[in-house]
């Protein structure tokens, strides 16, 4: 009997296998996200009892706490999940198409180009533009930040750890510009962005989620087309171009996915930081280095993690609610010192 199962198109166009321990743990996974999503809802300044909050859920609830899960509760824990999924599968994508354990999309300025292109909407356009094309200004932000990182690290090629030094360069770049442009602006304005760019959950409506749900069913399930060429990948470029692979064309590809789910993360939540790094490490501990399985544990480990670091945020110091992000860099930063460490003979 085999230890693995096999998931093809008739095309063949994808095709990857799942062992099953990887198929225990992911379903592990999905009942703790479940598990967390409902303490999630159940968490606040006014405790609901789970059994109560499951009820509500599944129809049999009284309708005593209608506008507080409902209105506040709900969307407030979806979106925690899908920014949290959306960060560790960008943050997966960059660590494999770079070969760098330090990759991930805040450290190496994607986030940071997000944030640039949210706060010139906010800035500038809020008021005046419909506010359903925030995300797509996120995303330009982070488009045009990871083409200038590239650009600038590009001598006779790009090195994993030049596009490193480089992203964290461009990273404090970006937002040296994002503190002119709130020092520029009215006292309103730079309020509400301090609050949004520390990464706050705070005020997530239904509409948000309805926002950013398309832009995680959409290119989330696109990178397993990919699956094949990162295990290749791994073996190193002259390996994969050997097997007729078009390395630059895949790059560019999982690149702009990448950029598409951090940019709408940031365009909903703010930076949050150091999910997209600890995630995929978390997953690799667990599944291995199979990128078919990394892709759906990175996501549940980073929805899990920001629906914890946002309960931790709005419990912690009642009655103030604390931006999540601030909880999720506390974790992130130290395990990022580890990672210097630990590659510091690299």
């Amino acid at each position: 009997m085999t230890n693995f199962f096999a998931v093809r198109t008739k095309s063949g166009a994808i095709s990857f296998q799942f062992s099953k321990k990887t198929t225990i743990i992911i379903s592990c996974l999905s009942l703790t996200a479940v598990f967390v999503f409902i303490l999630s809802l159940s968490a606040g300044s006014s405790f609901i009892s789970p059994l109560a909050v499951a009820g509500h859920v599944f129809g049999y609830g009284d309708g005593s706490y209608d506008f507080v899960l409902n209105t506040l509760r709900f969307p407030r824990a979806l979106m925690a999940f899908m920014v949290g999924a959306a960060l560790g599968v960008a943050g997966l994508i960059l660590q494999g198409i770079i070969r760098n354990p330090l990759a991930s999309p805040d450290i190496i300025g994607i986030t940071s180009g997000a944030s640039v292109g949210a706060i010139i909407f906010i800035v500038y356009l809020m008021g005046t533009v419909s506010l359903n094309w925030l995300p797509l200004s996120a995303i330009s932000g982070a488009a045009v930040s990871a083409v200038f990182i590239y650009l600038l690290s590009w001598k006779k090629g790009v090195t994993p750890i030049r596009l490193v030094l480089m992203g964290i360069g461009v990273a404090a770049l970006m937002k040296a510009f994002v503190t002119m442009m709130l020092v520029m602006s009215e006292a309103a304005i730079t309020t509400k962005s301090y609050l949004w760019l520390t990464g706050s959950l705070y005020g997530a409506t239904w509409m948000d989620v309805y926002a950013m749900l398309p832009w995680l069913l959409v290119f989330i399930p696109v990178t397993f087309l990919y699956t094949r060429t990162m295990n290749v990948s791994e073996l190193g470029d002259d390996v994969a171009k050997s097997l007729g692979i078009n390395i630059e064309l895949q790059r560019f590809m999982l690149l702009f996915i990448s950029v598409v789910l951090a940019g709408s993360a940031v365009a909903f939540a703010g930076g949050i930081e150091f999910i997209g790094l600890i995630a995929p490490h978390i997953g690799r501990m667990i599944v291995g280095r199979s990128f078919a399985a990394l892709v759906p544990v990175s996501a549940l480990i980073g929805g899990i993690m920001v629906m914890l670091a946002d309960i931790v945020a709005r419990t912690a110091f009642l009655p103030l609610d604390i931006p999540a992000g601030v909880f999720t860099a506390a974790i992130g930063a130290p395990f990022f010192i580890y990672l210097l460490y630990r590659n510091r003979n690299n």
